[in-house]
This record gives structure tokens, sequence and C-alpha cells, in this order.
């Protein structure tokens, strides 16, 4: 789904995150896709803090780098916003509205909804189709970001020569990805699907049903913690603390004294944050746990998260099962695997 904007072909999905800048650019194959460009390139310490961007400069630097590593061409691209600053909500008006009446419907109810006044936001919306519950009626998908929160991403994206053709909303696009893996893992459409998306600042849950995303909510712990306990417990810097975590030579102290109290608390956060979803309208039984995001590349966080919570737990993997053009470097693609769901959800926004 594609808001605030038109889509091109081709697209280059850009994950702006915390810590780096993310880049896929797919092609069709078949029934299928082909990975043609990939890039990750670091960002440094509070460049975006809390998913808002706090250093264009720096982030338009790190996407031009992202591009000339990637080798693409393309100047079209797709990203997305989160954050305390999107709001979106499902609406409904009646069926037999007719189309060039919407737009100023959706006008109307958005005022009610969205908590910032409409000058300030970037607002778009989607028609999902008949209601379910009322067959007089057709649901609409409304999203709106502050606009800053859009403009601040236009503006890196313009400074390193590319166009953002289509702006979404990242539980959006990890919902599009999930659709590869959804195929591929065999699960049933129709069964719910939490997502934990495990960034540095933030994690993010989001459950999937039916393709869609039937509820959103972000949670106040990520990497961020485990990084400060490492930069505590072996004196240090930040940097230190990033290459340590990817290293897998570490101290024999690290797993029990560290690694594990982490990643038991991050076991306690999931099942509070389940108990939050559980409390709320939209519930509906979850199946299946999906772990993507930086924290999810744990060792062992999945098998914990399974054998605490009693829930078949896996981590995201939107490339194994593509074809993979000569020049994508394969070995940092299937490492990084997990932290590509937003950027695969964007780069499919070019087959929309």
């Amino acid at each position: 789904m594609k808001l605030f904007g038109k889509k091109t072909d081709p697209v280059i999905g850009l994950d702006i995150g915390s810590t780096s800048v993310r880049l896929l650019q797919l092609s069709r194959r078949g029934s299928g896709y082909r990975i043609d460009h990939f890039a990750i390139e670091p960002l440094g310490e509070g460049v975006v803090v809390d998913k808002a961007v706090q250093d264009v400069e720096a982030i338009s630097n790190a996407i031009s780098r992202a591009v000339r590593a990637s080798g693409t061409r393309a100047k079209n691209c797709a990203i997305a916003v989160s954050g305390s600053a999107v709001f979106t909500k499902t609406i409904s008006l009646p069926a037999d509205l007719a189309e060039a009446d919407i737009e100023s419907q959706v006008q109307i109810e958005a005022n009610q909804y969205i908590p910032y006044p409409l000058d300030e936001v970037s607002l778009d919306f989607e028609v999902l189709g008949p209601s379910p519950r009322n067959v007089d009626l057709m649901d609409i998908l409304l999203a709106a970001s502050k606009s800053e929160n859009v403009e601040s991403r236009q503006d890196a994206i313009d400074s390193a020569g590319l166009k953002a053709k289509v702006v979404d909303v990242e539980a959006f696009a990890i919902a599009n990805a999930f659709e590869l893996i959804r195929n591929r893992d065999g699960v049933n459409r129709n069964d719910a699907v939490g997502f934990f998306d495990i960034g540095y600042d933030l994690t993010t849950l989001l459950v999937i049903k039916g393709g869609r995303v039937i509820y959103t909510r972000d949670h106040p712990f990520g990497g961020h913690q485990l990084q400060e306990e490492i930069q505590r417990r072996y004196d240090m810097t930040a940097e230190q603390a990033a290459f340590f975590e990817r290293n897998e030579e570490a101290p024999q102290d690290f797993e029990e004294e560290v690694l594990e109290p982490f990643q038991l608390n991050i076991v306690h956060q999931i099942s509070r944050a389940l108990q939050f979803y559980a409390s709320s309208n939209e519930y509906s039984n979850i199946s299946t746990i999906y772990l993507s995001g930086g924290g999810a590349s744990l060792k062992g966080l999945a098998p914990m998260v399974q054998q605490e919570l009693g829930m078949t737990t896996r981590v995201a993997d939107p490339v194994t099962g593509l074809d993979l053009a000569q020049n994508v470097a394969v070995t940092v693609l299937k490492r990084n695997a997990n932290n590509l769901m937003i950027a695969m959800g964007l780069a499919l926004r070019g087959f929309d």
C-alpha cells in the first residue's frame, strides 16, 4: 500500500533506521523477485532518536554512500515514517459514496480523529473495501504523519540526489514484506501473527491478519540497553560496544552475566506488550511470533521467547528464497536479513 505519494519503477526501498540506512532494489523474476542492489551504511549515535531525524546532513551522506556501494542508478525511492508522529485509523463511510466525494469526506472525518491540526500533517487514505461489519459501509485506512517528520526525510533524500516517490508507514512496509515470508513458511493468511521489530530505541509490536495491520504499538525498550550495559561493564565507548555486539569473540562471562539477563528482559517486555494487545479492541489470538530488527539477531533469543511464552517464534528473514544479482554481497545480506523487513517492504512498492 502506498501512502503520501505515487510509485514509479524502479523504486529503491530505503529504510532510515536509528543505527543505519538500509537499501534494497528488486526486479521481477517470473512469479518471484531478484535482489539487484543492496547496501547498509551506519549512522552515528544521535542522528535518529526515537524514529525522529536529528541530523539531515548525516543521513543524506549515508544515503549517498549506500547508493554508491549498491551500484544502483535508480533515482526514485520509497521511504517510511514511524513513531509517535504517525497516526493510523480505519474509518467507515457509506459504500455508495461517489469517488469524487470520498476525499472531502475523509478530510471531515480526519478532523475528528487526528490529534494535530490538519495543516501540520501529511494525510493520505486507501479504500480497503466493504466493511465486514456492515455491507452498507466501506472501510478506509486513514494515515497521517506530522509534516516535519516527512519533510526531514525528504530533505535528506533530496540532498542525496534521490526523489521520494512513496512515503509509507513502517508497520505497513513490514506487513508487505511479510507476504514473502508467509508464503514461504506456510502461514495461513487468516491467522493473526505478532511481529516484534526490535530496534535500537524502540520495539514495535504489530499484529498482521488477512494481509492487514490490525494493531500496532511502540514500546520503550531496545538494543541500546544492551549496548549501555556492555559500555558500563567493560568500560567501552559506544562504537566499541556496537562492534563488540557483532563480534563472536566475547569474554567468558558475557553470555551468563550480560546477554542472558538482557534476553530475559526482552522476553518480559514482549510478554507485557502482548498483555497490552490482549486488552485492546483489536484482539485476535496470535498463532506465531516473528522477531525482526537489529535485536532479533541476538543468539538464542527466538528459542528463549518460544520456550518462555509457549508460542512458535521465528526470526524474520525476507531474503531467503529470492534470486540474487552477482554484485550483491551475499554474506552481508544474509547476516542482516532480519534487519531488512522495512527496506524489503518498501522495495516491493514498485510492483503495487
